[in-house]
C-alpha cells in the first residue's frame, strides 16, 4: 500500500488532495494530529515514513520541508512555486516534450499552477 502524507493538509489545496485520495483503497494517509501540524519532528518524521508527499505550503514552507527529508525513495510532489523552476525539479506537465519520461522518473516533481497550465497547454502544441 502506498503511504501518502500531505504537509498543509488544512488549506485548500491539501484538503482537495485529501478528499480525492480517500477514496482509494490502495493508499495510506499519513496524518498528522493538530497540535503537531506545524511540529518540525512530527513532519519530519511523516515526510520521512511516506512513499508520496504533496506540499501544500507557502514557498519558504515548501522549501523548509524539502530540507527534512532524509529518505532518498521519498517522492515530494510540491504545488508552491518555490521549485518551478528549479532545474532539479521535474516541471509537472506531462504534455511538454520528454516531460512525461522526466516526471515518471523523478523524486521531486514541482507541480505547474493553474495559470501556467493555461498558456502553456495553449502554446505548447505551436
Amino acid at each position: 500500500m502506498t503511504k501518502v502524507f500531505i504537509d498543509g493538509s488544512a488549506g485548500t489545496t491539501g484538503l482537495r488532495i485529501a478528499d480525492r485520495l480517500a477514496l482509494r483503497q490502495d493508499i495510506e494517509l499519513i496524518k498528522l494530529p493538530e497540535a503537531l501540524r506545524k511540529d518540525p519532528a512530527a513532519r519530519k518524521d511523516a515526510i520521512n515514513c511516506a512513499d508520496i508527499v504533496f506540499l501544500c505550503l507557502p514557498d519558504a514552507a515548501a522549501i523548509e520541508a524539502v530540507g527534512l527529508v532524509d529518505n532518498p525513495d521519498v517522492k515530494i510532489i510540491d504545488t508552491s512555486t518555490a521549485h518551478r523552476t528549479d532545474p532539479d525539479w521535474a516541471y509537472g506537465f506531462p504534455e511538454l516534450l520528454g516531460q512525461r519520461e522526466r516526471i515518471a522518473a523523478s523524486k521531486r516533481i514541482a507541480n505547474p499552477g493553474c495559470h501556467a497550465s493555461g498558456f502553456v497547454a495553449l502554446i505548447a502544441p505551436l
